[in-house]
């Protein structure tokens, strides 16, 4: 099966799976008589996580009843229905929210991002950001390892010169953001021997190690990396911003429940990126029950 032919079936499918989906998650987004917050998600396997890990932290340490709206939508949708009331609170990640969301050039320095993030978001939406969980989830360029260690690539600067050999393939986002594919390509001259394909992010891996693509954009936290034997190259040049992952939560949420503030801010720092891996792994590839996982570990924290 070429190329093209796979991704479109495979696309396909998600699409109308991811909008049976959408339909379903943007349906009945409103606050019921036993119902004190509403903790959204937004559409992938971390995201799951964190938002029951959110809601399982408030749940334990308040009186109060979360209901959970998982994979309502990319950053755009969560942002939109946290402003209009529909939701409380989700997690974002910084550099995602400070240039998506925010519309601002990418800065580098990890504590400017916030405070400029916290101080924008306040002013102009009304919501409270709050500290880190503690990692960082960033685009990670990724390869397979047979690759990597065939010609001992380690950096993107030095993956440069053999771009021109391989075939890459991104998720939509990633090939339309600010701090996507088109910066990317300019700061190391990247160059492919055909126009980058366009996928779903359910395909990347599939594509890359079934090689119909030698080059792709995942996420740090990704448990299929080491699974599969992948390979993140450096980002020698500092292209990325930081995407350090924080609740955001609505500011008249947290004036009606001042207990949330105490309650979110202990898991604040605690959460490593190879923790987070992990978890991410757990529930993709040996299929774990999300909040079993999410119970387990913390336990295992003393959340």
């Amino acid at each position: 099966m070429n190329l093209k032919k796979f991704i479109f079936i495979l696309s396909l499918t998600c699409c109308l799976i991811l909008t049976i989906a959408s339909c379903n998650a943007s349906q009945n987004i409103t606050h019921t008589g036993d119902i004190d917050i509403i903790i959204a998600s937004k559409d992938f396997t971390e995201q799951d996580i964190l938002g029951e890990l959110l809601a399982q932290q408030i749940e334990a340490k308040t009186n109060l009843k979360v209901e959970r709206k998982p994979r309502l939508g990319g950053s755009f949708v969560c942002h939109q229905a946290l402003i209009a009331g529909k939701i409380d609170g989700y997690i974002e990640y910084t550099g995602t929210a400070f240039t998506s969301i925010l519309k601002q050039s990418v800065i580098n320095d990890p504590r400017e991002v916030y405070r400029r993030l916290k101080q924008g978001y306040a002013q102009k939406f009304n919501l409270e950001v709050m500290e880190p969980l503690g990692f960082e989830n960033t685009f990670a360029m990724i390869i397979r390892g047979e690759d990597a260690n065939k010609d001992n690539i380690k950096t993107l600067s030095e993956a440069a010169k053999y771009t021109p050999q391989w075939r890459a393939g991104f998720g939509y986002e990633f090939t339309e953001r600010e701090d996507g594919f088109l910066g990317l390509s300019k700061t190391y001259n990247l160059e492919f021997r055909e126009r980058p394909s366009s996928m779903s992010l359910d395909l990347i891996y599939r594509a890359l190690t079934q090689k119909l693509i030698d080059f792709t954009a995942g996420n740090s936290t990704d448990g299929q990396i080491s699974r599969l034997g992948l390979v993140i190259l450096e980002d020698d040049k500092k292209y990325f911003p930081p995407y350090e992952a924080v609740p955001i939560i609505r500011q008249e949420t947290l004036q009606k429940h001042p207990e949330l503030k105490t309650a979110i801010s202990e898991i604040s720092g605690k959460i490593t990126a190879s923790e987070m891996q992990e978890l991410n792994n757990l529930v993709e590839s040996e299929l774990r029950d999300i909040k079993e996982v999410v119970t387990q570990f913390r336990k295992t924290k003393n959340f």
